[in-house]
């Protein structure tokens, strides 16, 4: 599969693979369309991309103009996957890339106020969930005006959860890929 990025400043550029088949990069009509429903909005914001692979997502976001992008992944090989990606793009300046794994991230609380919290785990582990748990109850990730986006195979996801501060906006399926939208409630806003 060719990965690539898709418009904005580093519009047509490749992006490297993570070796091996322990990752599974977001198809170019996903990304598409996950961005198509951005819009504009993504502009000068700041977006997490919590289990980044090749970073493809957060590239994509700094492409199209987002202020700062963090990317973290556990996996060595992706890790080094992202950096050798961003600097082929040129957008190492705008990024962060951690290595760590998602729930201890997210217990420490943010370094600074994510717009877009991009959630694409490992598949059939019930991963995401305890991520949303997670940052349902870190009061130092509500804020109203942050989105939180998940990435899974339809079969994964479980209509009767609910969380106390995050509320589904919105879903998107694209074949055996489903996209969840949640925000943080009003009443979570913890600023």
């Amino acid at each position: 599969m060719s990965l690539r990025v898709i418009a904005g400043t580093a519009r047509g550029m490749k992006l490297r693979p993570v070796p091996g088949n322990r990752t599974r990069p977001v198809m170019d009509r996903v990304k598409e369309a996950l961005f198509s429903i951005l819009g504009s909005e993504i502009q000068g914001l700041n977006f997490l991309d919590l289990f980044s692979g090749t970073g493809s997502v957060g590239i994509e976001a700094l492409s199209r103009g987002a202020a700062h992008a963090h990317f973290n992944d556990l996996d060595r090989q992706a890790i080094k996957t992202i950096h050798q990606n961003l600097a082929h793009t040129g957008l190492k300046p705008k990024a962060r890339v951690t290595r760590r794994h998602a729930l201890d991230l997210i217990a420490r609380g943010p370094e600074r106020h994510f717009h877009y919290v991009y959630v694409a785990p490992p598949q059939y582990l019930g991963i995401w969930l305890k991520t949303l748990a997670a940052l349902n109850s870190n009061p130092a990730w509500r804020r109203r005006n942050s989105r939180v986006i998940v990435q899974i195979d339809p079969t994964e996801f479980d209509s009767e959860r609910r969380f106390d501060c995050l509320e589904e906006t919105d879903q998107r399926k694209y074949g055996r890929t489903l996209l969840v939208f949640y925000q943080f409630a009003e009443a979570a806003d913890a600023n």
